[in-house]
């Protein structure tokens, strides 16, 4: 693993260590069509295990689990693993189990799970494409991967932008791929891939910055940015006058054959 990788990895879990327990109530985590949309797309039936990769607070977990066997979540931060140890008990779920892992270095067996899920993880990830290969060793025959995420822009300056606000308000962040880039690495990584779901992701800009603690000035950087964005830019983002916006998110699937 490179100095570059360690270095990346350390600041997500010093990061997210930071501001856990504001995932926990983050309404953007904790719902949404998108997170509905998953579980529909998992069409589990109660026996299959499931692995939430780069789990967070726990959210997607808890949201598969009343429907499978059993979940495995892992997650760099500690942290974040105790918000969902906290929240299943509180749910009274007892079948997902919480432990410390990296994506790229599953320490789990081939073909262990019948469904990998990961849900607004997949931009902190230095090497995504090692992290799909990992996903599709861990899986079934048979089996699938359901990546959901914010995604990019084939306009180049609609994700220059689009790149530049999230590093801003986050130096944690790596990348926001496109759904195609997503799909060529399913691809690769020998999984059949489609795109089954794309949906906006609205903002709270003053709640967003918020769950990041975001310094000062870079929150001022990030509405000097939204003041002067070109019209492609305003449009895509859905740019409001308070500074609320709109990502564009998406569900990837892989099966593997």
């Amino acid at each position: 693993m490179s100095s570059q990788t360690d270095s990346i990895k350390s600041a997500v879990n010093q990061q997210f260590s930071q501001v856990a327990a504001n995932y926990t109530t983050s309404a953007v985590h904790a719902a949404g069509a998108d997170l509905q949309k998953m579980v529909e797309l998992g069409r589990l039936t109660g026996s299959e295990r499931v692995l939430d990769a780069g789990c967070g607070a726990g959210h997607t977990a808890l949201a598969f689990a009343p429907f499978a066997h059993a979940v495995v979540a892992v997650d760099l931060s500690e942290a974040m693993l105790g918000q969902c140890r906290n929240l299943a008990a509180a749910r009274g779920i007892t079948n997902a189990d919480f432990r410390m892992g990296d994506v790229e270095q599953l320490d789990l067996g081939d073909g262990e799970f019948d469904l990998v899920v990961s849900r607004y993880s997949a931009h902190h990830w230095p090497h995504p494409q090692v992290a799909i290969n990992e996903f599709a060793r861990v899986l079934k025959p048979g089996g699938l991967l359901l990546l959901d995420d914010i995604v990019s822009y084939d306009s180049h300056m609609c994700d220059s932008y689009l790149q530049t606000i999230e590093v801003l308000r986050d130096p944690s962040h790596v990348r926001d791929h496109t759904p195609q880039q997503w799909c060529a690495m399913f691809a690769a990584a020998g999984l059949q891939a489609d795109v089954p779901y794309e949906g906006g992701v609205w903002i709270d800009f003053a709640s967003w910055v918020e769950r990041m603690n975001t310094p000062a000035t870079a929150v001022a950087a990030i509405q000097q940015l939204f003041g002067v964005a070109p019209a492609e830019v305003q449009q895509s983002l859905q740019i409001a006058p308070n500074g609320d916006f709109t990502f564009r998110g998406a569900i990837m699937r892989g099966a593997k054959i």
